[in-house]
């Protein structure tokens, strides 16, 4: 799938994956995140071959002109959960507003671990 919009220049569609990539790329350069962590074995398996994978564990899902991403990530240990947490949700949520234009509907964050 994909996300549609039109302006005075034309029609842009913009591809899922393309979303998860920019939303992996912000939320790694957030603090008090050590890594993405793919949520499905499969992936998880294929990552094993692949050196260079922006969109792992970034789920994405487009209906119509609204965008849902879920972050699957390990969180450095001794910081705020709640407070990286949020951090990450408003980084994530405004770099891919100003990449595609749309609307981030919502932004869910789940600690897979704590690197220690």
């Amino acid at each position: 799938m994909s996300v549609n919009t039109t302006n005075g220049y034309g029609r842009i569609s913009i591809s899922e994956e393309a979303i998860a990539q920019i939303a992996g790329h912000s939320a790694l350069e957030c603090y008090g995140i050590i890594d993405l962590l793919s949520n499905r074995f499969s992936d998880s398996f294929a990552g094993i071959f692949k050196k260079n994978q922006k969109g792992k564990g970034v789920r994405v899902l487009c209906y119509g002109d609204r965008i849902f991403i879920d972050l699957y990530v390990i969180m450095k240990y001794g910081l705020s959960i709640e407070a990286v947490a949020e951090a990450l949700k408003k980084t994530v949520k405004y770099d891919v507003e100003k990449f595609t234009g749309m609307i981030v509907d919502t932004v869910n964050v789940n600690i897979v671990d704590t690197g220690v």
